[in-house]
């Protein structure tokens, strides 16, 4: 997993280090870094020699990184201009190198521009953009290069504009997000949660991490981490010669209804798509279910359906006393279990506080925001990563909170985000089939925060694979997982 930090953390390892550097050696890795990204980017669109190359510059380090890198790019022949937003305050001796080099300070950005540098505001920057700069950052769009494709912007440690530690982002009255939208991040030393969690992120672009020897620095505990494919490969429960369908682990599936039989399909075929060699499902569209799925045993009721390592409750059950029974008869087992959707409706007042805080076996809920809003009386707001911890405390659950940047958060604080997330994801239905995939895992014996970042990560795998066909519904998504699980290998 790749671990991400707050700026408070970013500041003091950058102190330790640079107490150990000659004056400016930060500085340069930083700029060296960037410019070396930006020539790659040039590369693409006729080369650096006789680029026009804008620097957006407001004050402080970040301005200075985006001169010096600017200066690397003049001296290989790019025509350079810099718009000082603040030209008291532009960091001297990057003006004076890209002065140097042959850059040009400008009042107006220039007709044609190939690739523009946001180095307006860096980590230190707070409350979106001022006017100018809002501004500038909007009209980015309209410049063009010499191909008369729009300008690629690079952003210069994180997207100006953005909150760092929360990935918000403020909006304009017109609904506008005041902050740079970059086509690529070129981030120094460390990544930052703007990076990877809210609405910044899709900001941020591809994101580029630039080593500048800050890793060995970096103390305490992450603000959260990304999950890699390689973790999931490594979490995800192996075959071998003794291996059969009870070793495996047996997932029981209580979702779906006469009135939502699709739920329990979709959510049935999720967790087939998982490492467990049985499904068994309890509930009212056992009909539609074996129809669809004839390897899955399947009954009427919670209490009739067997063993079971883990199950899943909610999506489609309905929110009567018949499925609260249910719910009841499910947080009763002693084993994991996957909360989704009705199941949560059936928490909010409260009546199943007592059971749930009974259990021993982990639980895991699996909230989108409307459903969080109702479990905690107030929407996620800016900061969605304290939004799922807070959640995760006070129902000693490891929770799940869906979005295009999935966080998941668990009761002793840390805290996990997927980066595969995709909004081709965001129609009916595909909710159920993350369920069953997690259920599937946390049968198989998986970690809970383990399994919830697994389910999340392959689920947005297969979000991908199925947008590729066109329109997406939940029914390629449960079908596209079997391939993506099929790379693991």
């Amino acid at each position: 997993m790749r671990p991400v930090w707050r700026v408070a953390d970013v500041r003091a390892a950058e102190a330790g280090l640079m107490a150990t550097l000659p004056p400016g050696t930060l500085m340069q890795r930083a700029a060296t870094g960037l410019a070396r990204r930006c020539a790659l980017l040039l590369a693409d669109r006729g080369g650096v020699y006789g680029a026009r190359v804008l620097l957006l510059v407001g004050s402080g380090d970040n301005g200075g990184d985006t001169l010096f890198a600017g200066a690397h790019l003049a001296r290989r022949g790019a025509a350079v201009s810099a718009l000082l937003l603040t030209p008291g305050r532009a960091h001297a001796e990057g003006l004076a190198a890209l002065r140097a080099a042959g850059g040009r300070v400008v009042e107006r950005p220039p007709a044609v521009v190939d690739l523009v540098l946001d180095g307006i505001v860096g980590i230190g920057g707070t409350g979106g953009l001022r006017d100018t700069a809002d501004q500038l950052a909007a009209s980015l769009v309209r410049h063009c290069g010499r191909d008369g494709v729009r300008a690629t912007v690079v952003a210069v440690d994180v997207p100006s504009g953005v909150s760092v530690d929360t990935g918000h982002v403020p909006v304009t009255p017109s609904g506008r997000p005041s902050a740079v939208r970059a086509d690529v991040t070129v981030t120094f030393g460390a990544l930052k949660p703007a990076l990877v969690v809210g609405p910044a992120a899709p900001l941020a672009g591809q994101v580029e991490l630039v080593d500048i020897g800050l890793a060995p620095w970096l103390r305490g505990t992450p603000a959260l981490r990304v999950t890699e494919w390689s973790d999931v490969v490594d979490w995800w429960p192996g075959l071998g010669p003794s291996s059969e369908k009870y070793s495996r682990g047996v997932v029981g599936v209580a979702t779906g209804s006469a009135t939502y039989p699709g739920a329990a399909v979709l959510s049935v075929g999720g967790a087939l798509a998982g490492p467990t060699g049985m499904v068994r499902y309890a509930g009212g569209a056992r009909e539609e279910v074996l129809h669809q799925h004839p390897s899955v045993i399947a009954t009427g009721r919670v209490a009739d359906a067997g063993r079971v390592q883990a199950w899943v409750c909610g999506s489609g059950l309905g929110t009567g006393e018949d499925a609260a029974a249910e719910l009841r008869a499910v947080l009763a087992a002693p084993v994991p279990v996957v909360l989704d959707a009705d199941a949560l409706t059936l928490l909010v007042d409260g009546s199943l506080a007592d059971q749930l805080r009974k259990r021993d076996a982990p639980i895991v809920v699996t909230p989108h925001d409307r459903e969080f809003a109702r479990l905690c009386g107030e929407e996620p707001g800016a900061d969605r990563v304290a939004a799922a911890l807070r959640l995760a405390a006070w129902m000693n659950a490891v929770v799940l909170l869906k979005g295009d940047r999935t966080v998941i958060g668990t009761p002793d604080g840390r805290a996990y985000v997927n980066p595969t997330g995709t909004p081709a994801l965001a129609t009916g239905g595909t909710g159920d089939v993350l369920a069953g995939l997690l259920g599937s895992l946390l049968a198989g014996g998986v970690r809970a925060e383990r399994a919830a970042a697994a389910a999340a990560y392959l689920h947005g795998l297969a979000g991908r694979e199925a947008a590729r066909g066109g329109p997406v519904t939940a029914p390629d998504v449960a079908a596209a997982l079997r391939p993506v699980v099929a790379r693991l290998g």
